[in-house]
C-alpha cells in the first residue's frame, strides 16, 4: 500500500552502506561537530527560517508539522504562515566536475552542498549516439545530402555537457529560493588564462608563438616520434601510420598536441579506447615515457571560461542581488579562518564573510545522475538494436528511481512490470512492500561527515 507524500514521519535509521546515507533530523548530533539546518515552510509554502534538528523532532512528535521532503528534508507548519526572518545568503563556487553552494546567515553557516556534475557523461552519450547515426546513415542507408548545414545556433548557445552544469545550479538555487527566505546571491567568477597555466613565464609576443609556430600537427608529430609507432616501435611492420589519442577522446581525453602519439594501424586499432595504464601494464617503462610527455589537460578552465557570463546572466533572473567575487578573495578568506579546502567551504567563503561559525557540519553531496533514457531500443555495442524497452515507465504507481521504505530499509527501487522490484540493485522485493517516501528527481544524495 502506498503512502502519503505528505505525512507525518517518524525516525529512521539507514544503513550506511547505502547511498542514502544520513537524515539530518533523525541522526544523534555528532560530539564537537555542527548539525545542517533544517528547512521549515508554512502553511500557505512561504519559506522561513531554517531549525536546528531537535526543534524538527520537536515539530514532528507534536504533530506540528508534516515532512514534505525527504532529502534535503522540509518541514511544512500547520499553524504558522508566516514568522521572523533573516539575512540568507546563496553563495556559489561554479566547478566544472563538482560545484559547491552554501546558505549563509550573518550569524552561522547554515547548510553546505557540493553538486557533482555529470557533464563528461553527457559528451560520451552524445558521442556514442553520433556514431550510431554515423553507421547506420552510411554503411546501409542510400548516398544522401547533408541536412543539417542550414541550422544556426541561438546566440548565447553552449553545448549540452556544458549546459547541464549551469542547469544543474539554476535548479538548485531555485529550490532553496522556495524552502529559506534568500536575500542574496554571491558567485565566485573566475577568468583562467589557460597559456599561464602551461607556462607561468609567458608575457608580450610569446601568447602569439604557441607548439605549432611553424609546423604542421602531422609533420610535427612525426619528427617528434622520429616517424615510428610509439607502442611497438615499428615492430609490427605496419608501414600505415596514425595520428593517436594516449587518452581517448570518449574517456575524457583532449585534441591538443600533447595527447597525440603517432602509431601504426595495428596498434591504434588494437588499442582503441582503453586506458594507456591498463594497455601497458606490462611495459612500464615505456608507459613512464608516453606519461611524461603529457601535459596537465586543461579542460576544465576552459569549461569554465565558456559558461562564466552565460551563468552569471542566468542568475540575473532571480532578481536578487548579485555579488561576484574572485577566487584570490576566496583564498584570503579561508586562510584568515584556517578553513580547509573543498567545494562547499570554498562556496561558504565567497566573497564578504561576516562570521566561520558552524563551517565543521557534514556536507550533503548531490550528485546529478539524469531522469533515465528517452530511447526505446538498447543498442549493442556495435549500434544494432538488441532490446525493446517497454513504453510504459511507470508500474503500480512507482518509477525507477524512487526512494521507498522497505522491510529492509530504505533505497532507490528499479521497477519491473512484473511487480516485483530491485531495491538498490540487490535485493529483489514485492511493489506491496513498498512505501513512496520521495519521487525520483534525477539526483542521488549523501550526506558525509563533519571536516
Amino acid at each position: 500500500m502506498l503512502c502519503r507524500e505528505e505525512q507525518t514521519v517518524q525516525a529512521v535509521s539507514l544503513p550506511k552502506e547505502q547511498s542514502l546515507e544520513t537524515n539530518p533530523v533523525t541522526d544523534s548530533e555528532t560530539k564537537g561537530k555542527e548539525n545542517p539546518k533544517v528547512f521549515v515552510i508554512g502553511k500557505r509554502k512561504s519559506p522561513l527560517m531554517p531549525c536546528h534538528p531537535a526543534r524538527a523532532r520537536e515539530l514532528l512528535t507534536k504533530v506540528k508539522g508534516i515532512a514534505i521532503l525527504r532529502f534535503p528534508f522540509v518541514l511544512r507548519l500547520k499553524n504558522r504562515t508566516a514568522g521572523s526572518t533573516q539575512t540568507i545568503e546563496i553563495k556559489l563556487d561554479p566547478g566544472a566536475k563538482a560545484s559547491g553552494l552554501a546558505l549563509v546567515t550573518n550569524k552561522a553557516i547554515i547548510l553546505l552542498v557540493e553538486i557533482l556534475h555529470r557533464a563528461q557523461e553527457i559528451k560520451k552519450a552524445l558521442l556514442q549516439r553520433k556514431g550510431y547515426r554515423r553507421r547506420r546513415r552510411t554503411s546501409n542507408l542510400r548516398s544522401r545530402p547533408a541536412r543539417w548545414l542550414n541550422q544556426r545556433r541561438k546566440e548565447g548557445w553552449l553545448p549540452p555537457s556544458l549546459r547541464s552544469i549551469i542547469n544543474n545550479l539554476i535548479n538548485w538555487v531555485k529550490r532553496f529560493a522556495r524552502w529559506a527566505p534568500l536575500t542574496g546571491i554571491t558567485i565566485e567568477r573566475i577568468k583562467f588564462d589557460i597559456q599561464k597555466l602551461e607556462n607561468p613565464e609567458i608575457s608580450g609576443a610569446e601568447y602569439q608563438k604557441g607548439t605549432l609556430l611553424g609546423w604542421e600537427i602531422w609533420e610535427y608529430l612525426l619528427e617528434k616520434f622520429d616517424h615510428k609507432c610509439v607502442y611497438c616501435n615499428g615492430a609490427s611492420n605496419d608501414p600505415k601510420l596514425t595520428k593517436d589519442h594516449v587518452i581517448a577522446t570518449t574517456n575524457g581525453g583532449s585534441n591538443r598536441v600533447s595527447n597525440l602519439v603517432v602509431a601504426c594501424y595495428t596498434c591504434n586499432q588494437e588499442k582503441g579506447d582503453t586506458p594507456i595504464e591498463s594497455y601497458l601494464a606490462g611495459n612500464p617503462q615505456l608507459l613512464g615515457g608516453i606519461l611524461s610527455i603529457l601535459k596537465k589537460p586543461l579542460q576544465g578552465a576552459a569549461k569554465m571560461n565558456s559558461i562564466r557570463n552565460s551563468l552569471v546572466r542566468e542568475m540575473k533572473t532571480f532578481g536578487l542581488p548579485l555579488t561576484l567575487s574572485s577566487g584570490a578573495e576566496t583564498k584570503y578568506n579561508r586562510e584568515k579562518h584556517r578553513i580547509p579546502k573543498s567545494h562547499a567551504l570554498d562556496a561558504a567563503f565567497t566573497g564578504t564573510v561576516q562570521t566561520a561559525k558552524n563551517w565543521r557540519q557534514p556536507t550533503f553531496t548531490i550528485t546529478a545522475q539524469g531522469r533515465g533514457k528517452h530511447q526505446r531500443t538498447k543498442p549493442d555495442r556495435f549500434g544494432f538494436p538488441r532490446l525493446l524497452l517497454p513504453r510504459k515507465k511507470i508500474f503500480y504507481g512507482f518509477k525507477t528511481g524512487n526512494i521507498v521504505q522497505t522491510p529492509f530499509g530504505v533505497g532507490r527501487i528499479a521497477v519491473r512490470s512484473t511487480g516485483y522490484f530491485a531495491l538498490n540493485g540487490k535485493v529483489t522485493i514485492k511493489h506491496t512492500q513498498c512505501c513512496l517516501l520521495q519521487r525520483a528527481d534525477g539526483y542521488n544524495y549523501t550526506l558525509s561527515s563533519p571536516a
